[in-house]
């Protein structure tokens, strides 16, 4: 996702949505397509995840830890698959914030619940604005730290190294930190440490 502001509806789960509910563990091996694998995103608690969300994209909304449980990655790569276009959430499991930001999801730790099913978002990633425009109301959120946003708009990870022939930003986290570990967001232990080795305030 680029920097522009973004508007789709919101799609509103509870708390401690769990990466098995994001992609149950029996489809772990079956394939390596991820977007074949993307039409059994959320069926644990949503079976109709990917027809509502596919056709015109959405915003996957929860409360707190979203995606604890294993560290899998086809989590947020599934539901990039099924057309989500940013998870906004009260917190994330540290792994689970991790992928996605490197697989080129982005993720907004937000006070959600001002947010109903259905209504419509606008998601200013830079601004660190969400709008609710079916109720005239906004949120705010730190934004990212330049390294996380440059990796979103990128498209992730991979496409950042593909596009850059490597990286591109040791400078700005100091050398010998990695990408995977410039968490923010999390709420979990071992957030701090993180943030520290990352050179993330």
């Amino acid at each position: 996702m680029d920097g522009r502001t973004h508007s789709y509806r919101a799609f509103k789960y509870g708390d401690d949505v769990n990466t098995d509910y994001i992609i149950s563990g029996k489809y772990k091996f079956k394939s390596a397509d991820m977007d074949a694998m993307a039409v059994h995103a959320m069926e644990e608690l949503d079976r109709d995840y990917y027809d509502k969300v596919k056709p015109g994209g959405g915003f996957l909304v929860a409360g707190t830890n979203f995606g604890c449980g294993s560290s899998r990655e086809q989590a947020p790569l599934v539901l990039l698959g099924a057309g989500t276009r940013a998870v906004l959430a009260k917190s994330f499991a540290r792994i689970f914030f991790r992928n996605a930001i490197n697989t080129g999801l982005p993720v907004v730790e937000v006070d959600t619940d001002g947010i109903d099913d259905g209504d419509e978002l606008e998601l200013d990633l830079p601004g660190g604005v969400v709008r609710n425009v079916t109720q005239g109301t906004e949120l705010r959120f730190a934004p990212l730290p330049p390294v996380m946003a440059q990796l979103l708009a990128d498209g992730g990870l991979v496409a950042h190294f593909r596009k850059h022939g490597g990286f591109s930003f040791e400078d700005e986290v100091g050398e010998g930190a990695g990408v995977a570990g410039a968490g923010r967001g999390s709420v979990n232990d071992g957030d701090q440490r993180d943030r520290a080795e990352a050179g993330v305030a």
